[in-house]
């Protein structure tokens, strides 16, 4: 039975970035990676892809950025006074932390400069602007 929107699945993958390093791996989290087709849960290049398959199936396939995790976006970088963050963090360049959105959600931001007086946060999703390549196995519909 073809994978069609609406099914559940459950998806063997590993994650591949063009310089063949993996980002991730179902492997990585002691189970396979279980969704509801076209409900939005994994990001929409995946989504597309596992259509049609059929449990058993394998397939490569290689997301460009905005299939992905979209484009990298500068304006996704704030500068602040270093006095707005709380004084106990540990700061360096590349260390990520969980802030709070003004809508509530809690997203990561790494800092991306840092001076005496300021910190830039970079809040783009790390995978931002890089095309992915998975290879992934059906296991069940």
């Amino acid at each position: 039975m073809a994978i069609k929107e609406g099914d559940t699945v459950k998806i063997e993958y590993v994650g591949l970035l063009d310089d063949g390093s993996v980002f991730d791996a179902s492997e990585t989290h002691g189970q396979p990676l279980e969704f509801t087709v076209g409900e939005g849960n994994v990001i929409k290049g995946f989504d597309d892809a596992v259509k049609g398959l059929e449990v058993g199936d394998e397939k490569e396939f290689r997301l460009e950025a905005k299939d992905a995790y979209g484009e990298y976006n500068e304006a996704l970088k704030d500068t602040v006074s270093r006095d707005l963050v709380r004084s106990d963090m540990e700061m360096e360049i590349g260390k990520t932390f969980w802030v709070q959105s003004p809508h509530g959600q809690t997203i990561p931001a790494k800092i991306a400069d840092l001076t005496e007086d300021e910190v830039t946060f970079d809040l783009n999703h790390p995978l931002a602007g890089k095309a992915l390549t998975f290879k992934i196995i059906v296991v069940e519909v």
